[in-house]
Protein backbone atom coordinates (compact mmCIF):
# COMPACT_ATOMS: atom_id res chain seq x y z
CA UNK A 1 0.00 0.00 0.00
CA UNK A 2 1.12 3.53 -0.91
CA UNK A 3 2.07 5.60 1.71
CA UNK A 4 0.33 8.78 1.80
CA UNK A 5 1.28 10.70 5.85
CA UNK A 6 0.51 13.76 4.93
CA UNK A 7 1.93 15.01 8.45
CA UNK A 8 4.55 18.18 8.87
CA UNK A 9 8.38 17.45 7.35
CA UNK A 10 10.53 18.70 10.02
CA UNK A 11 8.38 20.64 11.60
CA UNK A 12 6.58 24.21 10.22
CA UNK A 13 7.83 27.57 9.48
CA UNK A 14 5.43 30.98 9.11
CA UNK A 15 6.65 33.49 6.32
CA UNK A 16 4.74 36.65 7.25
CA UNK A 17 3.02 35.96 10.42
CA UNK A 18 0.02 33.70 7.83
CA UNK A 19 1.74 31.43 5.86
CA UNK A 20 2.55 28.67 7.12
CA UNK A 21 4.70 25.40 5.84
CA UNK A 22 6.60 22.22 6.32
CA UNK A 23 10.27 23.22 6.67
CA UNK A 24 11.37 20.20 4.43
CA UNK A 25 9.77 21.41 0.90
CA UNK A 26 10.76 20.67 -2.95
CA UNK A 27 12.55 22.27 -5.16
CA UNK A 28 11.92 21.57 -9.25
CA UNK A 29 14.79 22.60 -11.01
CA UNK A 30 16.25 18.83 -10.90
CA UNK A 31 12.58 18.31 -13.02
CA UNK A 32 13.63 20.02 -16.48
CA UNK A 33 16.23 18.99 -19.01
CA UNK A 34 19.78 18.96 -18.74
CA UNK A 35 21.32 22.37 -18.38
CA UNK A 36 18.11 23.34 -16.86
CA UNK A 37 17.06 23.79 -20.34
CA UNK A 38 13.94 22.48 -21.91
CA UNK A 39 11.83 18.99 -20.71
CA UNK A 40 13.54 16.39 -19.39
CA UNK A 41 13.77 12.66 -20.87
CA UNK A 42 11.10 11.32 -18.77
CA UNK A 43 8.02 13.90 -18.11
CA UNK A 44 5.72 10.88 -16.85
CA UNK A 45 8.48 10.09 -14.21
CA UNK A 46 8.87 14.15 -13.49
CA UNK A 47 5.32 14.35 -12.72
CA UNK A 48 5.03 11.25 -10.13
CA UNK A 49 7.86 12.75 -7.99
CA UNK A 50 5.72 15.81 -7.66
CA UNK A 51 2.68 13.71 -6.61
CA UNK A 52 4.93 11.71 -4.44
CA UNK A 53 6.51 15.03 -2.48
CA UNK A 54 2.98 16.09 -1.53
CA UNK A 55 2.09 12.88 -0.56
CA UNK A 56 4.83 12.18 1.72
CA UNK A 57 3.40 15.74 2.86
CA UNK A 58 5.44 18.46 1.39
CA UNK A 59 3.40 21.63 0.87
CA UNK A 60 6.26 23.78 -0.04
CA UNK A 61 7.30 23.48 -3.60
CA UNK A 62 9.99 26.17 -4.81
CA UNK A 63 10.06 26.69 -8.75
CA UNK A 64 11.15 29.72 -11.26
CA UNK A 65 9.58 30.96 -14.23
CA UNK A 66 13.88 30.29 -15.67
CA UNK A 67 13.18 26.42 -15.08
CA UNK A 68 13.37 24.89 -18.53
CA UNK A 69 12.12 28.41 -19.33
CA UNK A 70 8.81 27.94 -17.80
CA UNK A 71 8.77 24.05 -18.04
CA UNK A 72 9.26 23.53 -13.94
CA UNK A 73 6.15 25.46 -13.57
CA UNK A 74 4.27 23.89 -16.34
CA UNK A 75 4.93 20.29 -15.08
CA UNK A 76 3.74 21.12 -11.57
CA UNK A 77 0.56 22.64 -12.77
CA UNK A 78 0.06 19.59 -14.90
CA UNK A 79 0.49 17.33 -11.62
CA UNK A 80 -0.95 18.63 -9.00
CA UNK A 81 -3.85 21.08 -10.61
CA UNK A 82 -6.08 21.18 -8.70
CA UNK A 83 -4.16 21.95 -5.93
CA UNK A 84 -4.29 20.42 -2.69
CA UNK A 85 -5.21 23.22 0.58
CA UNK A 86 -2.79 24.45 1.97
CA UNK A 87 -0.50 23.66 -0.80
CA UNK A 88 2.46 26.67 -1.12
CA UNK A 89 3.80 27.12 -4.75
CA UNK A 90 6.62 29.93 -4.52
CA UNK A 91 8.15 30.96 -7.91
CA UNK A 92 10.38 33.65 -9.36
CA UNK A 93 11.46 36.20 -11.76
CA UNK A 94 14.11 37.99 -12.53
CA UNK A 95 16.59 35.80 -14.76
CA UNK A 96 15.91 35.28 -18.67
CA UNK A 97 17.43 32.26 -20.29
CA UNK A 98 19.58 32.14 -23.41
CA UNK A 99 20.65 28.55 -23.39
CA UNK A 100 20.85 25.77 -21.41
CA UNK A 101 23.59 26.90 -18.12
CA UNK A 102 22.64 30.19 -19.54
CA UNK A 103 21.15 33.06 -16.78
CA UNK A 104 21.46 36.68 -17.49
CA UNK A 105 19.12 38.98 -14.81
CA UNK A 106 16.51 41.26 -16.49
CA UNK A 107 15.18 43.31 -13.80
CA UNK A 108 13.12 46.10 -15.31
CA UNK A 109 9.51 46.44 -13.66
CA UNK A 110 7.89 45.41 -16.94
CA UNK A 111 9.50 42.40 -17.51
CA UNK A 112 9.15 41.30 -13.85
CA UNK A 113 5.20 42.33 -14.10
CA UNK A 114 4.76 40.13 -17.59
CA UNK A 115 6.52 37.02 -15.80
CA UNK A 116 4.34 37.33 -12.54
CA UNK A 117 1.33 37.24 -15.26
CA UNK A 118 2.30 34.50 -17.04
CA UNK A 119 3.50 32.43 -14.14
CA UNK A 120 -0.04 33.27 -12.74
CA UNK A 121 -1.47 31.53 -15.94
CA UNK A 122 0.81 28.63 -16.35
CA UNK A 123 0.36 27.76 -12.85
CA UNK A 124 -3.57 28.51 -13.33
CA UNK A 125 -3.40 30.34 -9.25
CA UNK A 126 -5.36 33.65 -8.98
CA UNK A 127 -2.58 34.56 -6.29
CA UNK A 128 1.22 33.48 -5.75
CA UNK A 129 1.91 32.94 -2.17
CA UNK A 130 5.69 33.86 -2.17
CA UNK A 131 6.96 35.59 -5.22
CA UNK A 132 11.10 35.78 -5.34
CA UNK A 133 13.53 38.44 -7.02
CA UNK A 134 15.23 35.83 -8.56
CA UNK A 135 18.39 38.10 -8.65
CA UNK A 136 19.63 41.91 -8.18
CA UNK A 137 19.86 43.25 -11.90
CA UNK A 138 22.48 45.90 -11.03
CA UNK A 139 21.33 47.89 -14.05
CA UNK A 140 18.24 48.55 -12.82
CA UNK A 141 17.63 50.15 -9.24
CA UNK A 142 16.62 47.98 -6.58
CA UNK A 143 13.86 50.13 -5.58
CA UNK A 144 12.25 49.94 -9.10
CA UNK A 145 12.62 46.12 -9.03
CA UNK A 146 11.53 45.26 -5.25
CA UNK A 147 9.04 48.43 -5.91
CA UNK A 148 7.23 46.76 -8.77
CA UNK A 149 6.33 43.47 -6.70
CA UNK A 150 5.10 45.14 -3.97
CA UNK A 151 2.58 47.58 -6.34
CA UNK A 152 1.72 43.49 -7.44
CA UNK A 153 1.45 42.51 -3.52
CA UNK A 154 -0.96 45.68 -3.40
CA UNK A 155 -2.86 44.54 -6.43
CA UNK A 156 -3.08 41.35 -5.35
CA UNK A 157 -1.16 39.33 -7.65
CA UNK A 158 1.07 37.79 -5.32
CA UNK A 159 1.09 37.55 -1.50
CA UNK A 160 4.53 37.48 -0.01
CA UNK A 161 7.69 38.63 -1.80
CA UNK A 162 11.20 36.66 -1.45
CA UNK A 163 14.47 37.56 -2.34
CA UNK A 164 17.55 35.38 -3.53
CA UNK A 165 21.09 35.52 -4.12
CA UNK A 166 21.19 38.93 -1.55
CA UNK A 167 23.45 40.36 1.33
CA UNK A 168 22.70 41.24 4.21
CA UNK A 169 22.69 45.04 3.00
CA UNK A 170 20.75 44.56 -0.05
CA UNK A 171 17.98 42.79 2.21
CA UNK A 172 18.29 45.83 4.28
CA UNK A 173 17.78 48.22 1.71
CA UNK A 174 14.75 46.09 -0.16
CA UNK A 175 13.08 45.74 3.41
CA UNK A 176 13.25 49.35 3.11
CA UNK A 177 10.58 49.31 0.10
CA UNK A 178 8.55 46.05 1.27
CA UNK A 179 8.05 43.50 3.76
CA UNK A 180 10.65 40.82 2.79
CA UNK A 181 9.78 37.01 3.88
CA UNK A 182 12.37 34.78 2.53
CA UNK A 183 15.86 34.63 1.16
CA UNK A 184 16.66 32.34 -1.27
CA UNK A 185 20.83 31.86 -1.10
CA UNK A 186 23.52 29.31 -1.87
CA UNK A 187 24.41 27.16 1.66
CA UNK A 188 24.69 23.85 2.64
CA UNK A 189 27.31 21.52 4.92
CA UNK A 190 30.39 22.25 3.00
CA UNK A 191 29.09 26.11 1.98
CA UNK A 192 28.27 28.32 4.45
CA UNK A 193 29.40 31.94 3.05
CA UNK A 194 26.01 33.07 4.21
CA UNK A 195 26.54 32.57 7.63
CA UNK A 196 25.97 36.28 7.97
CA UNK A 197 22.57 36.26 6.23
CA UNK A 198 21.45 33.64 7.91
CA UNK A 199 21.57 34.70 11.19
CA UNK A 200 19.90 38.01 10.06
CA UNK A 201 17.22 36.45 8.84
CA UNK A 202 16.36 34.36 12.32
CA UNK A 203 16.82 37.37 14.46
CA UNK A 204 14.30 38.73 11.98
CA UNK A 205 12.07 35.95 11.51
CA UNK A 206 12.58 35.82 7.94
CA UNK A 207 12.57 32.20 5.96
CA UNK A 208 16.03 31.33 4.79
CA UNK A 209 15.67 28.77 2.04
CA UNK A 210 18.86 27.31 0.82
CA UNK A 211 19.60 25.96 -2.46
CA UNK A 212 21.61 23.33 -3.27
CA UNK A 213 20.96 22.36 -0.05
CA UNK A 214 23.21 19.21 -1.11
CA UNK A 215 25.17 20.69 -3.21
CA UNK A 216 23.95 18.67 -6.18
CA UNK A 217 24.39 15.36 -4.66
CA UNK A 218 27.83 16.18 -4.15
CA UNK A 219 27.80 15.55 -0.21
CA UNK A 220 25.70 12.49 -0.76
CA UNK A 221 27.71 9.90 -3.08
CA UNK A 222 28.69 6.95 -2.04
CA UNK A 223 32.29 6.90 -0.16
CA UNK A 224 31.43 10.79 -0.07
CA UNK A 225 33.09 12.21 3.51
CA UNK A 226 29.50 11.76 4.98
CA UNK A 227 29.01 8.21 3.78
CA UNK A 228 31.12 7.02 7.35
CA UNK A 229 29.53 9.22 9.19
CA UNK A 230 25.79 7.95 7.65
CA UNK A 231 26.38 4.03 8.55
CA UNK A 232 27.48 5.44 11.71
CA UNK A 233 23.54 6.91 12.26
CA UNK A 234 22.15 4.35 10.57
CA UNK A 235 20.74 7.09 7.64
CA UNK A 236 22.17 8.44 4.03
CA UNK A 237 24.56 10.83 3.84
CA UNK A 238 21.66 13.25 2.01
CA UNK A 239 19.77 12.50 5.50
CA UNK A 240 22.72 13.85 7.54
CA UNK A 241 23.22 16.90 5.52
CA UNK A 242 19.01 17.64 5.30
CA UNK A 243 19.03 16.81 8.90
CA UNK A 244 21.79 19.12 10.17
CA UNK A 245 20.47 21.91 7.93
CA UNK A 246 16.84 21.78 9.54
CA UNK A 247 18.55 22.05 13.09
CA UNK A 248 20.81 24.71 12.32
CA UNK A 249 18.11 26.84 11.99
CA UNK A 250 14.48 27.30 12.92
CA UNK A 251 14.21 29.77 10.13
CA UNK A 252 15.68 26.77 7.98
CA UNK A 253 13.50 25.74 4.69
CA UNK A 254 15.72 23.21 2.83
CA UNK A 255 14.18 22.58 -0.92
CA UNK A 256 15.78 19.34 -2.07
CA UNK A 257 15.34 18.59 -5.62
CA UNK A 258 15.44 15.41 -7.49
CA UNK A 259 13.95 13.07 -10.39
CA UNK A 260 14.05 10.41 -8.83
CA UNK A 261 10.51 8.70 -6.91
CA UNK A 262 13.18 6.55 -4.68
CA UNK A 263 15.92 9.66 -3.82
CA UNK A 264 12.48 12.18 -2.77
CA UNK A 265 11.26 9.05 -0.42
CA UNK A 266 14.78 9.20 1.20
CA UNK A 267 15.44 12.69 1.28
CA UNK A 268 11.94 13.40 2.72
CA UNK A 269 13.20 10.84 6.49
CA UNK A 270 15.88 13.18 7.14
CA UNK A 271 12.88 15.19 8.75
CA UNK A 272 12.46 12.21 11.34
CA UNK A 273 16.41 12.07 12.35
CA UNK A 274 17.07 13.92 15.52
CA UNK A 275 20.90 15.51 16.15
CA UNK A 276 22.33 15.86 18.82
CA UNK A 277 25.14 18.90 19.21
CA UNK A 278 27.99 16.44 19.11
CA UNK A 279 26.65 14.73 16.16
CA UNK A 280 25.99 18.62 14.37
CA UNK A 281 29.96 18.97 15.13
CA UNK A 282 31.59 16.02 14.35
CA UNK A 283 29.14 16.48 10.67
CA UNK A 284 30.77 20.09 10.51
CA UNK A 285 34.49 18.84 11.76
CA UNK A 286 34.35 16.04 8.47
CA UNK A 287 33.51 18.59 5.73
Amino acid sequence: MTDTTTTSPGGTFTLGGDLTVSRLGFGSMQLTGDGVWGYPKDIDGAKAVLKRAVELGVDFIDTADSYGPYVAEELIQQALHPYKDGLVIATKAGLTRTGPNEWPPVGRPEYLRQECEMSLRRLKLDTIDLFQLHRIDEKVPLEDQVGEFKKLQDEGKIRHIGLSEVSVDQLKQAQQIAEIVSVQNLYNLAKRDAEDLLNYSEANGIGFIPWFPLATGGLAKPGGKLDELAKKHDASPSQLALAWLLKRSPVMLPIPGTKSVDHLEDNMKAADLELTDDEVAELEQAV
